[in-house]
Parts: C-alpha cells; sequence; structure tokens
C-alpha cells in the first residue's frame, strides 16, 4: 500500500488550498503495478480546492504520468503519457447530492469524507487513463512479423474451391 497524504476535502475546498508534487510510479499501489509492464516513471499532479459555478466545493485533479505498458499487439514494452484532469464536487448530505446527479448526468460527486487520500485519488485517475487494450501505432517486432509471414491463409482453401467450380 502506498503511503496516504490526507486532507480534510471540505476545509481544503472551502480554503482554496493547492497541493502539488511528483510521486514514484513504484511507491504506488499493487492495483496500478498490475497494468503496468514495469514500475519505472513519475507521476505529477496538482489537486486544487475551489467553488464551482454553483458555489459548490469541489476539487480538480491532474495528473501527469509516464509509465510503461505492454502492447498487446507485439507484447513489448512501450511508453504511454497518463494526462488527466477532472473535477470532484462535494456534498454532506445524500439528498444534496442525487438531487444534483438527477439534474446534471456528467457531474462527478461524492459525499465528502472527513479525510480523503490524495494518493488513492491519483491512482484512480492514472488507472482509468490508461488504455483498455494498449497498441503500438506499428508494432516492430521481428517475431510478430515472421508470424505473420509463416502462417498460410486459411480462406485460401475456400478461394481454390470457389475458383474450381466455376
Amino acid at each position: 500500500m502506498s503511503n496516504p497524504i490526507l486532507i480534510d476535502p471540505l476545509k481544503f475546498a472551502r480554503e482554496g488550498r493547492v497541493l502539488t508534487g511528483k510521486l514514484p510510479v513504484s511507491t504506488l499501489d499493487e492495483r496500478v503495478h498490475s497494468d503496468l509492464s514495469d514500475t519505472s516513471g513519475t507521476v505529477e499532479y496538482t489537486l486544487e480546492g475551489f467553488r464551482d459555478g454553483s458555489s459548490r466545493l469541489s476539487l480538480r485533479l491532474q495528473v501527469k504520468a509516464s509509465v510503461a505498458v505492454s502492447c498487446q499487439r507485439c507484447l513489448e514494452v512501450m511508453p504511454y503519457e497518463v494526462n488527466t484532469d477532472s473535477v470532484v464536487t462535494l456534498f454532506t448530505r445524500q439528498e444534496k447530492l442525487d438531487e444534483a446527479c438527477e439534474l446534471d448526468e456528467t457531474l462527478d460527486a461524492i459525499l465528502a469524507p472527513e479525510e480523503l487520500d490524495v494518493v488513492a485519488m491519483i491512482e484512480d485517475e492514472i488507472i482509468m487513463g490508461l488504455p483498455l487494450s494498449p497498441k503500438h501505432d506499428e508494432c516492430g517486432s521481428e517475431a510478430l512479423t515472421r508470424a505473420k509471414a509463416d502462417k498460410p491463409n486459411p480462406f485460401a482453401v475456400l478461394a481454390t474451391l470457389k475458383i474450381s467450380k466455376s
């Protein structure tokens, strides 16, 4: 488990605080590491508390991370840049949260806990920012090229049957 950075989210947003920093990917939780090919790289983050256009307390989290993932075509390691910018609106009562979400389906809102772990939020953003199936635009693996070249087309037999009947 990573070392948490705990804040009081309501106080943080009310006071308009800003928290910035860098974390090595290797210090993040295993749930992040399981989606990566290795734990090299760094994460830069900025957490900003503010009031939104409706005067609701909110948090904006910007995350930039350089991570390594495995290409699903060639299985080689490939660098990937995670770049997210999300806003979470804080509520103190479930009724208000439900009402706001009903009025705006795109609203990302939570009931504000007494303590919020910023590192866990960063980890969530990285996980959501990763592609489901990362792939190089062009895979340069020689083994992949040979595998494609050595395999006969399974439909070639059907083409010869079609020609012989004509």
